[in-house]
């Protein structure tokens, strides 16, 4: 029997949420150092699964989502790395103290890309992680 034609399927919706996101790096020890030393995130996982793989989840102070630190093999995989979204914002970092995180960023020598602006959904910056994706930090009015 298929799921998708159970009656029930329609009367309770599913309870789904996104765990983790796999993020291109070019070496793992260095992406812990920007998104665990400089950024703050926690390391929820480090495990080897070969000599050249490791299993690293990582995620920011509080959230339920994380990110896969997968780093890339070969040269389609490492052509990506810094520009998977084609040079839009990737990532959306919110933050429930907006002056604390940006003075973070600044401190630890992160990329600013556009400065603090208000807008009418709250203030936000954009950054670069050490590899030039862009992230929105934001917090929400």
């Amino acid at each position: 029997p298929s799921l998708l034609l159970s009656p029930h399927c329609f009367t309770h919706p599913p309870l789904q949420q996104l765990s983790l996101v796999s993020l291109l790096v070019a070496d793992y020890d260095e992406a812990l150092d920007f998104y665990v030393d400089k950024l703050g995130f926690e390391l929820l996982e480090d495990t080897p699964l070969s000599p050249d793989k490791r299993w690293v989840v990582v995620r920011p102070q509080g959230s339920t989502a994380g990110l896969l630190l997968a780093k890339a093999t070969g040269p389609e995989q490492q052509q990506c790395i810094g520009n998977q979204t084609g040079g839009r914002v990737f990532l959306f970092l919110q933050t429930d103290h907006f002056a604390r995180d940006y003075g973070l960023l600044q401190a630890n020598g992160i990329a600013i890309v556009r400065p603090p602006v208000q807008e009418a959904y709250g203030t936000v910056c954009v950054f670069e992680d050490l590899y030039g994706n862009r992230w929105d930090l934001i917090q929400p009015r």
